[in-house]
């Protein structure tokens, strides 16, 4: 794969999670405004985008243990950082959450 092809892979996960991290923001907020059960509708969209992530990312780990060739730039490294501070998010936000209910 081209530092191209990687990118446009990054691309994607940083749009995955991006959207899955404003989902988490907002079901925060809705839980800090009294709207719990609002929240979890919020939260289920925000799962679903991180796996969307997480496949995206799992198929280029896939390729590259296959012997493809990766040629990596910043754009993925910034992916994959996008995405493991948005996991960890969904984690606090969980247990913030639980103290809300």
């Amino acid at each position: 794969m081209n530092k191209e092809e990687v990118a446009n892979i990054g691309f994607e996960i940083v749009a995955y999670s991006g959207d899955a991290r404003s989902k988490l923001l907002l079901a925060l907020k809705d839980a800090k405004a009294g709207n719990v059960d609002g929240c979890d509708k919020l939260i289920a969209e925000a799962k679903e985008l991180l796996a969307d992530a997480h496949k995206t990312q799992f198929d280029l780990l896939s390729r590259e243990a296959q012997g493809e060739d990766a040629e990596l730039g910043f754009i993925m490294v910034h992916a994959q950082d996008h995405l493991m501070t948005t996991l960890l998010l969904a984690d606090i936000i969980d247990t913030l959450l639980d103290v809300y209910r």
